[in-house]
């Protein structure tokens, strides 16, 4: 029997090697789905090609359940809602700041 109360807090303990936690760089993300999973593709495009197609690398590539995919979309519009309003509030003219738009850039 699980002695430990459902509504208990857990924290999870992740550790990262130093190769993973350098991380990798994208420029591009590709979103497919099936029944059963979704499957974002990361990759790293050379968008200043001028021909017909366009070189790019997949630099990684997550599967996840719908469950956990709603959960990291909630995760995201958070912490993008969060970054627009610091860099809202680093762009009022009392803080010095221009009056532009953070997308924009």
């Amino acid at each position: 029997m699980n002695d430990q109360d459902p509504g208990a807090e857990r924290h999870i303990n992740i550790h990262l090697s130093p190769e993973i936690m350098g991380g990798v760089y994208a420029n591009f993300a590709n979103v497919s789905h099936s029944d059963y999973e979704f499957t974002v593709t990361f990759a790293r495009v050379d968008h200043e090609v001028e021909s017909e197609e366009v070189p790019g690398v997949v630099v990684s590539r997550v599967n996840l359940s719908p469950r956990f995919m709603r959960e990291l979309i909630d995760a995201m519009e958070d912490n993008y809602s969060k970054w627009r309003t610091r860099e809202g509030i680093k762009n009022l003219p009392e803080y010095g700041g221009t009056e532009t738009d953070p997308e924009a850039e």
